[in-house]
């Protein structure tokens, strides 16, 4: 190696490399962050007939199921399909928010895969 040489490393790519450390920082800590919001969020998917609410986290962790009592008066296979129907409205709703949110986290970032 040629005196002055270094490891390839020049003035211009220690800089971008203490710039990529200083980004994957502050999606770190926009990461613990956006953990705590999510998990703190109750996110709502209704039936059609809007007869079952289902409540969950930002996190897809249920929270709470609310059934109005005229649905229980229905067949078990109508009000096994409302609530599967709301659980399946409150997951898409809660992972939308979680994409949403994480590509506001990381927008402006170069990071493969995100």
């Amino acid at each position: 190696m040629a005196q002055g040489q270094g490891f390839g490393f020049g003035l211009g790519k220690i800089k971008e490399l203490q710039e990529a450390f200083k980004k994957a920082q502050q999606v770190q800590e926009g990461a613990k962050q956006l953990q705590e919001e999510l998990e703190n969020m109750d996110i709502l998917g209704e039936s059609e007939d809007g007869l079952v609410k289902v409540y969950l986290s930002g996190n897809q962790e249920p929270r709470s199921l609310e059934i109005d009592p005229s649905l229980l008066s229905q067949d078990a296979t109508v009000v096994s399909a409302s609530i599967l129907q709301a659980m399946k409205n409150a997951y898409i709703a809660s992972t939308d928010t979680m994409r949403s949110k994480m590509e506001e986290l990381t927008s402006g970032l170069n990071i493969p895969g995100i």
